[in-house]
Parts: C-alpha cells; sequence; structure tokens
C-alpha cells in the first residue's frame, strides 16, 4: 500500500527539530518514531497521530478527523485527519506535536 510522499516530506521538515525520529514502514503506510515510540505517521493520505487521552475526544470535534479504525475496529488513542485537516503547515505541525506530546508523556 503507498502512502503520500509529500505528506511524507512535509511531516520530515515539522520533525527536523526534534532528535532521536526514525520512519518505519507500518500499517500498510509510513510511521515516524520519536524516542523509539510511534508519534504519527501515514496511511494512503491520510494523518495517522497518536494524542494523550485527555485530548482525545476533544481533537475529534475537529471536522476532519475520526478514531483509526484500521482493523475495523476503534484503536483508542490513535486518529485519522483527512487531508483537508493539514493543509497549512500551521495545521499539520500542530497535529504532528500531538503526537511528540503523546510519546513525551509515555516517557515521563
Amino acid at each position: 500500500m503507498a502512502y503520500n510522499e509529500s505528506l511524507a516530506d512535509r511531516i520530515r521538515v515539522v520533525l527536523a527539530v526534534h532528535e532521536a525520529v526514525e520512519e518505519k514502514k507500518m500499517f500498510g503506510g509510513l510511521a515516524f518514531m520519536y524516542k523509539g515510540k510511534m508519534a504519527c505517521g501515514i496511511v494512503k493520505d491520510e494523518l495517522m497521530v497518536r494524542v494523550v487521552a485527555e485530548k482525545y475526544e476533544p481533537s475529534l470535534e475537529h471536522p476532519h478527523c475520526r478514531e483509526m479504525d484500521f482493523t475495523g475496529r476503534s484503536l483508542k488513542g490513535f486518529l485519522y485527519v483527512s487531508q483537508e485537516g493539514f493543509e497549512t503547515d500551521r495545521a499539520l505541525a500542530e497535529w504532528v506535536g500531538l503526537g511528540i506530546e503523546y510519546v513525551d508523556m509515555q516517557m515521563k
């Protein structure tokens, strides 16, 4: 399954300020690992983001966001964001920032 290379390049720019970032092919797409844990990724043309529990429900209120249902069942803490939700670089950075926050909270 292919993933959006242009989106991958945009995410790389956002993540360039962080150390310990790796890329792994996962979920039929591309995952961005931060400090050894998945922060965000791409499945086809959608952004996949891990979100801390207290921001999960509020994030779902965004119009271009939905629960990740990769296996046919919702995966709590994972979100899909459609292309309209990260058209601007600022919006993309905010979503990716949620993934970074998730990893940082897990590392405490």
